[in-house]
């Protein structure tokens, strides 16, 4: 039987590669907010976190819960990966990978993984309904995604909620 399937949690799966164990220290310290040397932690003054600081808030980046309601072609595959990319190139995000799944009969999954985060679905074509998520950290504008998708799939209405991820672990906007 092959085991070609398998892999041991830790193991890139890409390249197969397993971290050390100073490797693992070092990032269990830096989870921890410990570090061996100034300036490394999460929460150092002189570190360049990539956070987003904004009307004085500073956090990881902004996650928008989309959902779109009464939408078409939401059972098209072709066409969520279509507005996966014109989500990124609207909202000045980086394409890394698309993936999605058909299911039968119907329905579709997928995400976008980006450098900036990632842009997920799971649709209800049968009752015109479109889950979305968009997180997107640095300087990606994810607010731009909701006229797309709202166009993408003609939605008749679209909700959003807004979540500032990270918010509040760095206390003061430099």
């Amino acid at each position: 039987m092959s085991q070609a399937h398998l892999f041991r949690l830790g193991m890139d799966l890409e390249t197969g590669a397993t971290r050390d164990s100073a490797q693992e220290r070092a990032h269990l310290a830096l989870v921890e907010g410990e570090t061996e040397q100034a300036g490394t932690g999460v929460l150092d003054a002189e570190r360049q976190d990539h956070f987003i600081r904004r009307d004085g808030k500073v956090f990881a980046g902004t996650h928008l819960i989309i959902e779109v309601i009464g939408g078409a072609h939401l059972d098209s595959e072709a066409r969520i990966r279509a507005a996966f990319r014109e989500c990124v190139a609207e909202c000045g995000a980086t394409l890394l990978h698309i993936h999605t799944h058909k299911f039968t009969p119907q329905g579709v999954s997928g995400v976008a993984v980006l450098a900036e985060s990632h842009i997920s679905v799971h649709t209800w074509p049968e009752i015109g309904y479109g889950a979305f998520d968009v997180f997107m950290c640095g300087d990606a504008r994810p607010w731009r995604a909701v006229a797309v998708l709202r166009r993408a799939f003609s939605a008749e209405e679209v909700r959003v909620r807004e979540i500032l991820r990270g918010e509040g672990l760095v206390e003061t906007a430099r």
